[in-house]
């Protein structure tokens, strides 16, 4: 869940995702975490899962970062992150290039997005798994009307 961690002066415990971002890319999805640990990690209010964000661009042998953000996860709005179907989902970066910050945001209200959001995305995703079951049902009929051409 985090390259980093520590837990600061008032005994709020920090886990930290590191993503680089190279800005002369076109395109950047990168996950953030699943959200049933972010979930599971947030039931403690003293846990904090922050976004050390770090753009930079190549020029010859030299590394030039432009920018650094360190970000709560819930200071990211919903209009830039999205749900990829892995596990129980995971919280992405729609696009590196296009990042939108709620600073001070209600951590209440965001994981009340969340929700929301896979309410959303479930459904989708049942739906897609009918697709593929009804799809391996017409792959199985097939092999099993197939003789098996390795047997002696």
């Amino acid at each position: 869940m985090a390259d980093v961690a520590f837990t600061d002066a008032a005994g709020i415990y920090h886990v930290v995702d590191v993503k680089t971002h190279r800005t002369d890319t076109k395109f950047n999805m990168p996950n953030l975490t699943s959200v049933e640990r972010l979930a599971r990690f947030y039931e403690s209010d003293s846990n904090c899962f922050v976004v050390l964000f770090v753009s930079y661009k190549i020029d010859g042998n030299r590394v030039i970062v432009s920018e650094v953000r360190f970000v709560p996860i819930e200071f990211l709005g919903w209009d830039c992150l999205t749900i990829g179907a892995l596990g129980w989902g995971q919280i992405q970066i729609a696009n590196s290039n296009d990042i939108t910050l709620k600073p001070r945001y209600s951590r209440k209200k965001w994981m009340l997005e969340m929700c929301e959001a896979l309410l959303q995305f479930y459904p989708r995703e049942i739906a897609k798994i009918g697709e593929r079951i009804c799809r391996f049902e017409q792959v199985k009929t097939l092999w099993l009307k197939k003789p098996d051409i390795w047997t002696a």
